[in-house]
């Protein structure tokens, strides 16, 4: 099964050209098929560049809200330079989702970026965390933009489905038509001490932790996901960044 990366996992390899053009030819040694691009600065002329040196394709991005909404033509014209039809969103601000009022004003904003892109050819994917599982009125942000906002699509991430409580699958199956892009993130329970409370959850390559992927990646296939992107967000922060996104993509070619 072919796979890539979502470069957050990395992002401290993307301060300069140099540094990116390195990583990414280090991910397409390791296996990785293609790229989303996240967490550095957003050049699309260096992501173009970068992007057919190594032969990488970039097939979703994350970008700031407020070009998503306020420049929406500018930003499909930028993607373009790269060959990218995705455009993402990173998440919309807690503070914002947590008044019922503006959540929904946010929603609606970016649901009427998404009718733009969708009328040039392109689509607009939003990521959720587990804060979109509050809810207003007992329905919850995840489900409201399901039932009010046709122009979002998600892009379905495992680890935040667990930690939001709710049926992985389920939800997978729900979003039928609406996950071209899915991350794969891992869900471990880690121990820093004897303590009932030291236990907690956290992020893991692919297979290290408890989330059955062999189980949920043919549901997400029938639900049209094309675009299988690893994401550990902490791999950045570990002695060896490269090492952690390694161990992803040697179990999804191994396994799934």
């Amino acid at each position: 099964m072919q796979a890539g990366l979502n470069l957050y996992s990395i992002r401290n390899y993307l301060d300069t050209e140099e540094h990116f053009l390195e990583a990414a030819q280090k991910l397409r040694e390791m296996g990785y098929s293609y790229m989303q691009y996240s967490g550095g600065a957003f050049d699309p002329d260096r992501i173009a560049r970068v992007s057919r040196q190594t032969g990488l394709p970039v097939v979703l991005t994350h970008v700031p809200m407020n070009r998503i909404v306020e420049d929406t033509q500018a930003l499909m014209e930028e993607h373009d330079k790269f060959g990218c039809k995705n455009i993402g969103l990173g998440a919309m601000p807690p503070a914002e989702i947590a008044d019922e009022n503006r959540c929904k004003a946010m929603i609606e904003q970016l649901d009427r970026a998404g009718e733009i892109m969708k009328a040039n050819g392109f689509s607009f994917f939003y990521h959720h965390h587990h804060f979109e599982f509050f809810k207003h009125n007992g329905m919850t942000v995840f489900d409201y933009i399901i039932k009010n906002a046709p122009n979002i699509n998600f892009t379905l991430d495992t680890y935040w489905l667990q930690y939001g409580g709710v049926d992985i699958g389920a939800t997978i199956d729900r979003l039928k038509g609406r996950i071209c892009c899915v991350h794969l993130k891992d869900y471990m329970i880690t121990n820093s001490s004897d303590a009932i409370g030291s236990f907690s959850p956290a992020f893991a390559p692919v297979g290290d932790g408890n989330i059955d992927f062999a189980a949920l990646i043919p549901r997400m296939k029938a639900a049209g996901a094309q675009y299988f992107l690893v994401e550990q967000d902490n791999a950045a922060t570990m002695p060896d960044p490269m090492a952690q996104v390694q161990r992803s993509i040697r179990y999804i070619q191994n396994n799934l």
